[in-house]
């Protein structure tokens, strides 16, 4: 990100900010309701496209973003939504039974010749993916953030359980950047241990907007903090060493304002 800056109503929410992103960075983004935190996350995820300055994704990398409010489709299972997580996974399975059910038609030698030269490569990426697993894989994955049973509707899920399912499906996806926006709402203490074990395990980049000051301290890295000029600072550490920080900083200058308060009342 680069000199980025949005503005409504040109009222600036956010203003000209630069960062860049690593791996194995775990991100806690602060600042107070309106700060413009959701919306530096929506630029990132590329929702938002209405600001200045310049924004770059890597070449072959992929973002990940869970909203507030988890956009489910209601048509769906609990089991169909968390397979989107593996959706090239998924459609291989389906190409490979088409394919095996296609030799049964009557076909040409050229036909037959080409039909198993797709399985061949079919079988390959099966391979490569591990597929043959992917019922426990779904499984594990929905049993770790206590999922509903698969079977279950998504339209009667309640919002607790929409963000575990829609939290299941980003993490199965395992994209290079995570953008989580308050992913601790309305979990319990078992699924978020559960979530933090998967951050922890998590090789990419996960910039995390939460409220709860004691996952961050578990899981944070850096802390990127919104101040009351729609600016942002950068700070290594916890949400914890933030505050250390953050308390020597307002000492130090309160000690200055009062050192300079002393020496203008005894100049006269």
């Amino acid at each position: 990100m680069m000199g980025v800056s949005k503005f409504y109503d040109k009222k600036p929410i956010i203003a000209d900010i630069s960062l860049s992103y690593f791996y194995g960075a775990k991100i806690g983004v602060l600042g107070l309701n309106g700060s413009g935190k959701t919306t530096l996350l929506r630029i990132m995820a590329g929702e938002d496209k209405a600001f200045n300055g310049e924004v770059n994704l890597s070449q072959g990398y992929s973002v990940g973003y869970l909203e507030q409010e988890p956009k489910l489709d209601d048509a769906l299972t609990v089991r169909e939504v968390v397979e989107q997580g593996l959706q090239e996974v998924v459609d291989l399975l389906k190409e490979y039974d088409q394919i095996n059910e296609s030799f049964s038609n009557p076909m040409s030698d050229d036909e037959m010749d080409k039909l198993i030269q797709r399985q061949g490569e079919v079988q390959d990426r099966l391979d490569a993916h591990d597929a043959w697993e992917l019922d426990a894989k779904l499984e594990m994955a929905m049993d770790a953030l206590r999922c509903p049973p698969g079977d279950t509707p998504v339209k009667v899920l309640s919002g607790g359980e929409r963000r575990r399912v829609a939290l299941c499906r980003l993490l199965l996806k395992k994209p290079e950047i995570l953008l989580l926006d308050e992913p601790t709402n309305d979990l319990d203490a078992n699924t978020m241990r559960a979530l933090e074990e998967a951050l922890e395990n998590f090789v990419g980049c996960a910039v995390i907007m939460t409220h709860d000051r004691w996952f961050l301290d578990r899981i944070a890295t850096h802390i990127l903090v919104f101040e009351g000029d729609s600016r942002a600072a950068w700070f290594e550490g916890n949400y914890s060493d933030y505050e250390a920080d953050r308390k020597a900083r307002l000492g130090h200058d309160a000690d200055q304002f009062h050192r300079i308060r002393y020496r203008n009342l005894t100049r006269g």
